[in-house]
């Protein structure tokens, strides 16, 4: 699955991934591959996700949109972020 985070002069991340977390108003949720598509509002907070080699990233964003395409895709946009 392929992460990307962006933020309007830069991408923060751009990697293959086996999972994702990030928190929207209900509350914190987690993506895998196959996931169904999905949109929603992130709160500030920080994403987290696991790469291929097992790895823990993490990303702080002061909001954005989270997009999940085709079950092998997320797309992050947000105003300002820090990995």
């Amino acid at each position: 699955m392929k992460l990307r985070i962006a933020a309007p002069a830069e991408i923060l991340v751009d990697c293959e991934i086996r999972s994702v977390r990030a928190e929207d108003a209900s509350g914190s949720f987690g993506i895998l591959q196959g996931h169904a598509d999905f949109l929603t509002v992130l709160e500030v907070s920080v994403v987290s996700w696991r790469d291929v080699s097992g790895r823990t990233g993490y990303c702080a964003v002061h909001g954005g949109i989270l997009t999940v395409s085709g079950g092998a895709r997320v797309d992050i946009a947000t105003r300002e972020g820090h990995v």
